[in-house]
């Protein structure tokens, strides 16, 4: 068996706990219609653009959060189901208001979630971007609030999430 295709161990010393995911790229058929969701209807801010090949987008300045590029993909169609690929992006959002002002951004563009759920350590809703790439919206809830089960292990659960309840919340 290759080395690459064993199963995976435990590392002789895990990775640094500071390391985090800095930004993900995404192929897009239509550059402008990308932006009109990430820019448009998330809010994220364009922060370069290489004409109709390719955009940088962020949330508070960062250098870029999101990548969105047509460079083999201009003009494309999303992978069939059943083959292999991203499942989602994850956008963390820092409260549980804001991520019910997401929701009523993409309410008001008129998309459909494909669901909306209640994690235990957080609460998620689930969308296609226009390209049908998986986009989850979600906050965390506090550590200490964290679901555990009788030896302290983490116990994470998923659940429907009242989506009524979350438009309740308010900065």
């Amino acid at each position: 068996m290759s080395e690459l295709l064993k199963p995976a161990v435990s590392p002789e010393r895990p990775i640094d706990p500071g390391v985090r995911i800095g930004h993900v790229h995404l192929k897009v058929a239509d550059l402008d219609r990308a932006l009109g969701f990430y820019c448009g209807v998330l809010g994220f801010a364009l922060i370069q653009r290489y004409g109709a090949q390719a955009a940088f987008i962020s949330a508070g300045g960062y250098h870029h959060h999101l990548g969105l590029n047509t460079w083999e993909s201009l003009g494309g169609s999303p992978p069939p189901p059943g083959t292999t690929g991203l499942f989602h992006t994850a956008v963390l959002y820092p409260t549980r208001a804001a991520l019910a002002d997401a929701l009523r951004r993409v309410s008001a563009a008129g998309i459909a979630l494909d669901g909306a759920s209640d994690h235990g350590v957080s609460e998620a809703l689930y969308l296609r971007d226009p390209d049908q790439n998986g986009v989850e919206l979600y906050w965390d809830r506090p550590r200490e609030s964290w679901p555990v089960d009788a030896e302290g292990r983490l116990a994470m659960f998923t659940r429907r999430l009242d989506l009524d309840d979350l438009l309740q919340a308010r900065d």
